[in-house]
């Protein structure tokens, strides 16, 4: 489950719903005008905002060979036109366009370059609140930021409400940090992405034995491969080869006859069950991500497992392979329920104990 936040842009301000991504860099939103004879939309009409404008194609975030798009962007009708890829080869694509973005009743920000589309498939937007320069916290000079991912319990019609704070957190005395770990002389890297917040993994627990991977899993190679990242925008976790295959060889060693044979559900779950999910989870046990400074992130038995729909429950964890990627990503499925910290200036990641899953 994605964290949708509520945005007001544009002056007056339009609410607009948007995921917030801490994996990716550019914020977009849905524009298209309102229609007053329609009930209310999630979109945005850029006639009603006075601070609104379209980027001019001779800015210098427009240059063709700009390196914070995937694709280069390009002029047409003196509009500048963006396409951006997605790690789960979903493409957003538009214009880059001029706001406002409303942090407080009395507090607004600058300016800030936003994408605007009406072509992509989803009906919210996107925050991108990675560490590239067009990100939202970057541009609104952001310093900390934090959330908490509301519980999933199946599928429900209503979606529970998040958390999201833009500076200090009340909550924060009680959090444990990492420090996010950089890697200058790779930064180049094809496999290597340094916009990402990169964290210093050491290890998986299964039912409260460590499994034997080496840390250099979890960290890039020359080539970049093997990074951990932290991503609110991704659905579930991924694991390299190497770090996969160990969690899949102890599930399947407690729980192996339950599997489900032959079955990959959206392309990248392959350990998945039908029957009692409680009691798989027991088979299967807690589990634990380690990291640094004695960090951890608890995954109880109950929560193992995800409803995937159809009487279906999958491990939340897939193989990265399978999702066209080469680095450990945590999910947003092992970030419910806790507060998730980031601390921009100290060039940290805190964790902290929640409970965010209280329906609206």
């Amino acid at each position: 489950m994605a964290l949708i936040v509520s945005i007001p842009i544009g002056t007056p301000p339009q609410t607009v719903p948007m995921v917030l991504d801490t994996g990716s860099q550019l914020s977009w939103i849905q524009c298209q005008k309102k229609s007053p004879r329609k009930s209310p939309t999630t979109s945005f009409d850029p006639s009603l905002s006075s601070t609104f404008s379209n980027l001019p194609c001779n800015s210098r975030v427009c240059m063709p060979r700009n390196p914070d798009f995937t694709l280069p962007t390009s002029c047409e009708n003196n509009l500048c036109h963006y396409s951006y890829f997605y790690a789960d080869g979903t493409l957003a694509d538009g214009n880059l366009v001029i706001d406002k973005l409303r942090l407080s009743p009395s507090q607004t920000t600058r300016p800030l370059v936003l994408g605007c589309t009406n072509s992509s498939g989803e009906a919210q937007g996107i925050l991108g609140m990675n560490l590239g320069r067009l990100s939202f916290p970057s541009q609104a000079k952001i310093k900390k930021f934090s959330y908490c991912v509301p519980l999933r319990q199946g599928t429900p019609r209503v979606t529970p409400i998040g958390t999201f704070y833009l500076g200090k957190n009340p909550n924060s005395h009680t959090f444990k940090y990492v420090n996010l770990l950089s890697f200058p002389q790779i930064q180049s890297m094809p496999n290597f992405d340094p916009l990402a917040y990169t964290l210093p993994m050491t290890g998986i627990m299964i039912a409260g034995k460590k499994l034997s991977i080496p840390v250099s899993v979890f960290r890039p190679d020359a080539g970049g491969s093997g990074q951990t990242m932290i991503d609110s925008g991704t659905q579930y976790t991924f694991l390299v080869d190497e770090a996969y295959s160990k969690v899949k060889e102890k599930v399947v060693s407690v729980a192996g006859r339950r599997l489900k044979p032959g079955y990959v559900h959206g392309g990248s779950l392959d350990m998945c069950f039908d029957g009692n999910s409680i009691e798989i989870g027991r088979l299967i046990g807690d589990m634990v991500f380690q990291f640094e400074n004695g960090v951890d992130i608890l995954i109880n038995k109950e929560r193992v497992l995800d409803d995937v729909g159809g009487g279906v429950h999958c491990v939340g964890i897939g193989r990265s392979s399978l999702l066209g990627t080469s680095s450990n990503i945590i999910g947003n499925f092992h970030q419910q329920s806790r507060w998730v910290e980031f601390d921009l200036v100290g060039r940290k990641v805190g964790f902290g104990a929640a409970n965010c899953s209280k329906p609206p």
